[in-house]
């Protein structure tokens, strides 16, 4: 069982950088446990806060429930000692619910809850979606605003009250007027994580809006890079951190941009480029290209030189 109370996750988050571990894969796309717990044990030595086991950058949209309840546990099991681990829950409301369940059982220490598998849904379904998954758990929840997942401030303000355990929200929008919104009728009942693709990007602005942390997708191939950086948006070094965007994080965004679905095959390839191979990407997805691997390595090695 975990050790943090909804209560004691929503204090421990916003403290630090949190991350989403890719899953590693054999050549053959089976889960390579072995490489994965390697993984979560050299990114839990670093100054991270929280880590997403199974999540979007972990590929979780393209794993069996039964290969997410194996990933979750072997990120608790390997995680290093108070370093929170959180559970994907998602696709239809009673695999959520599921999920939710088994990774409690499991030892996870939170949940984060995906959109909706596919249909599009009115704000009451998506609110009945939450309770549903909220109330099978004592875990604390966040719930994930991206896709068709994108919850209005009142949905959000009535989940908070029918709801306790319910801790945060993560944003994968974008939307500044309702991110302000929910904010200014929350404030501190809820914590706010930035979850945009390359969150660097907006970790400066978002600050504004009371989003202390957000998830870094580079942690997992530069995690001193990304670490350095969190900390430079912590002290406000606004030069510090426009010069590492513009040194490295804004060229790999334009790397990124060259094909669908890269926000997560670019972290696989920087895996390989760092000398931590996690394996392919599994299908849909897509790896990038020889040329693109190489001026990804190149890249990468300005920053750690």
């Amino acid at each position: 069982m975990s050790d943090h109370t909804p209560n004691d996750l929503a204090a421990a988050l916003p403290r630090g950088l949190l991350s989403f571990p890719v899953t590693y894969f054999t050549p053959e796309l089976d889960f390579d446990e072995q490489g994965y717990a390697g993984h979560i044990e050299r990114l839990g030595g670093h100054p991270v806060a929280g880590l997403f086991a199974a999540g979007g950058t972990g590929e979780f949209f393209s794993l069996t429930p039964s290969e997410v309840i194996t990933v979750v546990r072997a990120a608790v099991h390997s995680a290093p000692a108070g370093v929170p681990i959180l559970a994907p829950a998602g696709r239809e409301t009673r695999t959520a619910v599921e999920l939710a369940r088994t990774a409690e059982e499991s030892g996870a220490d939170g949940i984060l809850l995906f959109p909706p598998y596919l249909t599009e849904a009115e704000q009451d379904g998506l609110a009945a979606h939450v309770r549903q998954v909220c109330w099978a758990t004592s875990l604390g929840v966040i719930i994930y605003n991206r896709g068709n997942a994108r919850y209005a401030p009142g949905t959000v303000e009535r989940l908070a009250a029918d709801c306790p355990n319910l801790i945060g929200i993560k944003d994968g929008i974008g939307d500044l007027e309702q991110m302000t919104q929910i904010y200014a009728r929350m404030r501190e009942r809820l914590i706010y994580i930035g979850g945009l693709p390359t969150a660097e990007v907006f970790a400066m602005p978002y600050r504004q809006l009371g989003l202390s942390t957000y998830s870094s997708a580079i942690f997992n191939f530069v995690p001193e890079f990304a670490c350095r950086f969190y900390a430079a948006v912590d002290n406000d070094d606004h030069e510090s951190v426009y010069r590492m965007l513009s040194d490295f994080v804004l060229p790999l965004i334009d790397l990124r941009n060259r094909g669908k679905g890269y926000a997560v095959s670019i972290v696989k390839a920087g895996m390989r480029a760092v000398g931590h191979p996690a394996g392919p990407v599994r299908p849909p997805l897509t790896d990038l290209d020889d040329q693109e691997y190489a001026e990804l390595a190149a890249l990468i090695s300005k920053i750690t030189e």
